[in-house]
Parts: C-alpha cells; sequence; structure tokens
C-alpha cells in the first residue's frame, strides 16, 4: 500500500517506507493528534514525535524495541499527554524547544535551539524553531539523501495554513515569518510535510497560497 497519511483515532498506523527511515504515522486522543514514530532502517533505534494520548496505543507501536528518545514539538496539553507513561516505560530521553521546556510537567533531559540536530540511529533531523503557535514551538527536519526533504511541523503548519495564533496579530506575524524563511524558504516544493493533527500535505501545495493567509491574518 502507498503511504497516504490519512489516520484515524482507533485505526491502524499509516507506514512511509524511505530508504534509511520507517515512519509510522498513528492517530490518539480526542483532539485527534498525529502521532510519529520515526525507525533508523541501518540500527533499528527509534524516535517518537509527540507522546499526544493514549499510552497503550504507542506503546503498542513502538513495540519491544523501545524508543530512544521522544521530541515533543510544543508545550500545548494535547502534545504531551501520554509522555509520562511513554518515558517511565521506555526510559527514553526527552526533547522540547527551549522557550516550551518550562509548560511540559515532565522533565526535559534536551533543551532544543534552532538549528540543533536530533538524531535516530545514523538519521540526523534538523530542528526549527518557529514562533508564534507557542514561544518555543519546534519543527523538525530530515533532508532525505536519497529524494525530497520531510517536515515535521507539530501545530506549526497544516493543509491551508499556519497554525492558530489565537488572533494575536503579532503571534500570527512571527509564525508565517518563521515559517517562510524557515521551511519555504528552504525547502524544496517536494517537501513532505507531517503535521499535529489531520492529513499531510507538501509544500508545493501550500506555497501559491502564503500571500492569501498574509491577507485573511490566520
Amino acid at each position: 500500500m502507498m503511504y497516504s497519511g490519512a489516520v484515524e483515532v482507533g485505526g491502524p498506523a499509516d507506514v512511509h517506507e524511505l530508504a534509511d527511515l520507517m515512519i509510522s504515522k498513528v492517530a490518539v486522543g480526542p483532539m485527534n493528534n498525529n502521532a510519529y514514530l520515526l525507525r533508523c532502517r541501518a540500527t533499528d533505534e527509534q524516535l517518537l514525535i509527540d507522546a499526544a494520548a493514549e499510552p497503550h496505543t504507542l506503546l503498542t507501536l513502538i513495540g519491544d524495541s523501545g524508543i530512544a528518545s521522544v521530541v515533543t514539538t510544543h508545550q500545548h496539553a494535547d502534545h504531551w499527554g501520554a509522555l509520562r507513561e511513554v518515558v517511565d516505560a521506555t526510559g527514553a530521553r526527552t526533547y522540547a524547544g527551549r522557550e516550551d521546556a518550562e509548560g511540559i510537567p515532565v522533565p526535559t533531559d534536551v533543551l532544543v535551539d534552532d538549528g540543533d540536530v536530533i538524531r535516530v540511529g545514523r538519521v540526523e533531523l534538523t530542528a526549527r524553531h518557529l514562533v508564534g503557535h507557542t514561544p518555543g514551538s519546534i519543527a523538525l527536519v530530515y533532508d532525505d539523501p536519497h529524494g525530497h526533504a520531510h517536515v515535521f511541523t507539530g501545530d506549526c503548519l497544516f493543509p491551508g495554513g499556519v497554525g492558530n495564533t489565537h488572533d494575536d496579530p503579532k503571534a500570527f506575524a512571527s509564525l508565517l515569518h518563521d515559517v517562510e524563511t524557515k521551511i519555504f524558504g528552504e525547502l524544496a516544493d517536494e517537501t513532505w510535510v507531517y503535521p499535529g493533527h489531520g492529513n499531510d500535505t507538501t509544500l508545493g501545495t501550500e506555497r501559491p497560497h502564503l500571500a492569501e493567509w498574509r491577507e485573511r491574518g490566520w
């Protein structure tokens, strides 16, 4: 089956098979959060992005191999609801953006800044600090040496727009600026986008609408 990125709470994971990395996407919890399990194909080391909810579902997805690390994309509670249980069960190292770590009740082992590299086995993910949805939101970019880039955007970029900035014009301007410069400005149209909720998209699909987003203000 080809990967589509369309998942439902209670349904199976969808798996994107890349040359060096396996990406398993699952939807969990009452807010339909996406969690992503990344596995390095060379070493079998695993990393989880957003232990959002339903610890049993996440631990079943992780399996007996465990995980080395969990990255929380931002401090909103729907993105760390299962973090304590997952960390207790696996002993995983925790990562979060420096400015959001205090808002996450599970201690953060590694404070992440813009440009930091997080590794899962032999695979490298580059963190991009995107300010506006929260002060310390981070996206993770995997620049696949065998193809196009892949970016895990948390709640900063979705199909149809940037994340919620709660009618704050300054926050919206900041988030749109960071997304435009650090994501659209540096990555090609083929880049696959894995958001914190809902379906995936590509930068090429969204790029023509940047001016429209700026005009509408959300």
